[in-house]
């Protein structure tokens, strides 16, 4: 909250720290509600929309974004096929297997589903360069988030075998820089 904070001079503008299945609103004090890269971690996505619909005014907007980890979050997929080729047991970890909520028509069910007017979905796509392997493999080392603690589980020799795979896929240029996509999906409905 405290670098929302600090980029950030709208007066209207306001941050408070609270959970998916609570936040800390009364109901029907602000007009729209965002879920920004999170309801996909939540387990009970209905609950936190409800949690989302109370929080809004009739009328208001109620929107959230999730990476397309199935599809085009490419430096995501290219480390799940890589890992499941060499070990298929890595399949039940991959976020693309794990959280079917990450699709345009599953997002807009769940918020229809939960009577919210003229859902719709859009892509979000960004460019994720990266300016050569070690700037894409070194954040998998730190074991925080789901492949990054897969990459921290193997051993040595299974982390090696998974470097030299990803080397040999990865999409990269002559000078090493590896250009790829990431795609987010995003949904919004109406109170």
């Amino acid at each position: 909250m405290k670098l929302a904070r600090q980029h950030t001079d709208d007066p209207r503008a306001a941050f408070r720290q609270g959970s998916g299945d609570t936040i800390p609103l009364e109901d029907g004090s602000v007009d729209v509600v965002v879920s920004g890269l999170v309801l996909n971690f939540i387990p009970d996505k209905p609950k936190a929309l409800a949690e989302m619909m109370r929080a809004v005014e009739k009328g208001g907007t109620v929107a959230a974004y999730v990476w397309d980890y199935a599809g085009h979050v490419q430096f995501m997929r290219y480390f799940w096929d890589a890992a499941v080729a060499l070990d298929p047991a890595a399949r039940d970890k991959d976020e693309g297997v794990r959280f079917p909520i990450c699709r345009p028509d599953a997002l807009a069910a769940l918020f229809s589903d939960a009577g919210l007017r003229d859902v719709t979905t859009a892509p979000i796509d960004v460019v994720t360069p990266f300016a050569d392997f070690e700037d894409y493999w070194t954040p998998f080392l730190s074991g925080i988030a789901p492949a990054p603690g897969y990459c921290a589980s193997l051993d040595d020799a299974a982390r090696a075998k998974l470097k030299e795979r990803l080397i040999e896929t990865l999409p990269t240029d002559p000078d090493g820089m590896i250009l790829m996509a990431a795609r987010a999906w995003a949904v919004r409905g109406t109170r």
